[in-house]
């Protein structure tokens, strides 16, 4: 019977080949879900041969990899090379999604119309503006912004493929006209589009049942698994417990030293990127975590790839304080490769690290 964790360790690049840069990474996933983009940025630095966070930023600020809302209504990374067909894929859905809220929210088809038109003249020219920046200039233009409208007025300009993220100024992101940040390119027809995400999907996120595509790239379990019956004859399957996974053949030798400790991130691909949680959580973990759900919203400890607890992060001036919280205890061993796992994370960051 496939491990899948192992597996899945294996095929996100969290354990064998690394690798060389970010960007490659990036690619592989196909998108990697970034709303904390501290966070995300050591998500990716985990599946390189040891990427900076310096480095991860100058690589966001150049536009070599860009942050946008994209397949949920929620930041990715994604390549200037993806980002639009993958807007025309899945950027309908994500509208059908906040539906309710754009109605909610007074906000229809004209004042969309006025909004794309105010920020993309402000952008105009190679501008970066901040979020506060582009509030102004709908306020100036007779569009309100209070509450959440800021939020959807931005989010739908980026859907539409209007704006994407700009450089940083100082701690603070910027917006760019997406047609300065990415010359027009040949995009892909809806077929062709929908064939390559669920083949980069199940490449590189395998074993993964259909509905933990659909999850992921909030499609329709109906287009889900039609994307699914157009690359299938690139996989093989497995059923455990009476779900259907799927994985790239041949299945790759998966050697993970024991115990292997992940620091990863918060919505972090190897966790977030499933509907099914429970082959990635530690079944000794079960009693301890209620609910389950529970992990999404901290940084997780990983042991051979099955979650095993949480843990905070504070960033001082001249160190980085690590404090985790186990549901499990862990012997010697896995306190040493707890301990490693931190120091990386401090030269991840260029800090000394204390591990509380």
């Amino acid at each position: 019977m496939i491990d899948i964790a192992r597996q899945r360790l294996h095929n996100q690049h969290l354990a064998g080949t690394p690798f060389a840069k970010p960007e490659e990474v990036v690619h592989w996933l196909g998108a990697v879900q970034a709303q904390d983009y501290a966070g995300a940025k050591w998500g990716l630095s985990q599946r390189t041969t040891g990427a900076a966070n310096a480095a991860i930023d100058k690589l966001f600020d150049d536009g070599i990899i860009l942050r946008t809302h994209v397949m949920r209504p929620t930041w990715h990374f994604v390549l200037p090379a993806d980002i639009r067909w993958l807007l025309a894929l899945t950027g309908p859905r994500v509208h059908a999604a906040n539906a309710h809220y754009y109605r909610q929210l007074e906000l229809d088809g004209a004042v969309f119309s006025r909004s794309h038109a105010l920020l993309a003249g402000a952008l105009q020219g190679g501008k970066h503006l901040t979020r506060a920046e582009l509030a102004r200039v709908l306020q100036d233009g007779g569009i309100a912004t209070g509450g959440l409208r800021l939020g959807y007025l931005i989010m739908h300009a980026e859907l539409d493929a209007i704006i994407c993220s700009g450089p940083r100024r100082g701690k603070q992101f910027t917006y760019a006209l997406l047609d300065d940040r990415v010359p027009q390119t040949t995009t892909l027809a809806r077929d062709e589009a929908l064939a390559e995400l669920t083949r980069r999907y199940f490449a590189s996120h395998g074993p993964a049942t259909s509905p933990d595509y659909a999850w992921w790239s909030g499609l329709p379990a109906a287009e889900a698994k039609a994307g699914l019956e157009m690359v299938k004859s690139h996989f093989t399957h497995e059923t455990v417990d009476g779900k259907t996974y799927w994985f790239a053949a041949p299945l790759a030798a998966v050697e993970v030293k024991d115990p292997t400790i992940h620091l990863l991130p918060n919505f972090d691909e190897h966790f977030v990127a499933y509907k099914d949680h429970q082959p990635s959580l530690d079944p000794a973990t079960l009693n301890n975590l209620s609910p389950p759900e529970e992990a999404l919203r901290a940084h997780i400890i990983v042991r051979n790839g099955l979650v095993i607890g949480g843990w905070q992060r504070t960033l001082q001036k001249n160190e980085v304080i690590v404090k985790p919280k186990l549901l499990i205890p862990l012997n010697t061993t896995g306190q040493t490769a707890l301990k490693a796992a931190a120091e990386a994370y401090g030269r991840f960051l260029g800090l000394p690290v204390t591990l509380l």
